[in-house]
């Protein structure tokens, strides 16, 4: 089993410039090569130049993720929430644990808390895709391991917290350089911190648990890209 001691530094920014002629396709608008399911049974489709992603009861958080791995980055892509009821995200400089892990972190009353996940579990950074009613797309989530962190969410009834639209198109902006992190939403910068826990990883497109939920709850990607900046 492996441990791990996790630490939270400081907000801060990144601003970084991007050539067109740069950017790496990470979806080839037909097939799924380079991409692999982790962590769940989800069911992930191409149709139409796009990825969709479809609960499947009884399923833990599943995810599609590259099979290459990413540093210093700006990753674009567009999302189509079809199911606003569906929590969904896309992991980036995220993990897959080899072997059943552990995390030990300090809570917010600085006590040293554990945290254990199965092999095949995906963790790590998640910029968050939700509904325009839960005001919460664009944070960032640290996925199966600290969990919810407040200096990376919205504010409730910001512009920040009103970037992300239902029934149309979203357009995400993830900038990572060094311990410097960025979101942007439809134009609109959702989070901006610093944190040093990871360099390096996978890409990732989440379809959310739904527990016992039978309905067939979807979430569309299509023109993702990546320009490595390392």
């Amino acid at each position: 089993m492996s441990a791990f001691l996790v630490f939270v530094l400081s907000a801060g920014a990144v601003f970084v410039n991007a050539q067109e002629n740069e950017w790496v396709q990470l979806f080839d608008g037909k097939t799924l090569d380079g991409w692999a399911i982790h962590s769940g049974f989800a069911k992930y489709r191409v149709e139409n130049g796009e990825i969709i992603g479809t609960a499947v009861k009884g399923s833990p958080n599943t995810f599609l993720c590259t099979e290459q791995t990413f540093g210093d980055f700006i990753l674009e892509f567009e999302v189509f929430l079809v199911s606003p009821e569906l929590n969904s995200g896309v992991q980036f400089r995220s993990m897959i644990a080899k072997e059943e892990t552990s995390f030990w972190f300090r809570n917010d009353n600085g006590a040293l808390q554990q945290k254990t996940i199965p092999a095949d579990r995906v963790y790590g950074y998640q910029v968050e895709i939700a509904g325009e009613e839960k005001g919460s797309a664009g944070g960032v989530y640290d996925e199966a391991r600290r969990a919810f962190m407040t200096p990376w969410w919205p504010e409730k009834g910001s512009e920040e917290s009103k970037a992300f639209k239902n029934n149309q198109w979203n357009k995400y902006r993830v900038e990572c350089k060094g311990d410097a992190i960025r979101t942007i939403v439809n134009g609109i910068v959702v989070a901006e911190f610093r944190d040093g826990l990871n360099f390096e990883g996978i890409i990732g497109l989440q379809v959310h648990d739904v527990g016992q939920d039978p309905a067939l709850y979807e979430v569309k990607w299509r023109n993702i890209r990546v320009l490595p900046l390392d």
